[in-house]
């Protein structure tokens, strides 16, 4: 369910340039407005309970992106975390929520989230940083897991907006904690890929969705 409803967020159209007339921000408005209206609508329709079948809880955070009020972003985010808590959201809706918490300051948090989104996607941040990607031996757990997911990302490093987000990202990734994390994972993707269903293959499982709260109490 969750790859045929974000898919909505891969069909929406490319990033405006950074220069934006008022009638271009006012359209962006106008947009998030009928989301979060629409979200309502949802949640009234299901008698209190969301279902969103068609994934409109994900497309916020590009366009507040596009706007650059990445504090408007975030309150959506959290808006997001207290709704939808059981929603771990796909890798690049995971990407935009660590940048929009690198962008308002909160580096903490977003390295607990750059954690979550290599978790869904060991691609993606390689692929922002305009690096070759490298082919790991993994068994892929969804759709949204492989390399074929970088074409969808709208943003790189060669923006100047994001200069300061690929330097701090940059220098996450080269942390000793990152690399053992990165590591522990791909060596648990690894032995998953031969492991048959069975106690084993439940601990790691386990042991791999364990490892973000691990690396960012550290």
């Amino acid at each position: 369910m969750k790859n045929e409803i974000a898919g909505n967020y891969l069909k929406s159209p490319g990033r405006n340039p950074s220069f934006m007339t008022e009638k271009q921000e006012k359209k962006i408005r106008n947009k998030i407005a009928k989301i979060r209206k629409a979200l309502a609508a949802d949640r009234k329709r299901w008698g209190g309970q969301h279902h969103d079948g068609q994934g409109l809880r994900y497309l916020p955070p590009e366009q507040f992106i596009m706007l650059r009020d990445y504090k408007g972003g975030l309150r959506y985010l959290r808006w997001f975390d207290r709704t939808f808590s059981d929603d771990s959201g796909f890798p690049i809706f995971l990407f935009e929520w660590t940048l929009i918490l690198f962008k308002t300051g909160k580096k903490k948090e977003a390295e607990k989230k750059a954690f979550e989104t290599f978790l869904e996607n060991p691609f993606l941040f390689d692929a922002f940083l305009e690096k070759t990607l490298l082919p790991l031996e993994i068994e892929f757990s969804s759709n949204w897991a492989g390399p074929e997911l970088v074409e969808y990302l709208k943003y790189s490093k060669s923006e100047p907006e994001f200069a300061d987000f690929a330097e701090w990202l940059e220098e996450f990734q080269s942390s000793e904690k990152f690399i053992q994390f990165a590591n522990e994972m791909l060596e648990i993707e690894k032995k998953l890929k031969t492991e048959p269903v069975g106690k084993t293959r439940s601990e790691l499982v386990q042991r791999k969705f364990n490892l973000v709260d691990s690396y960012s109490n550290e």
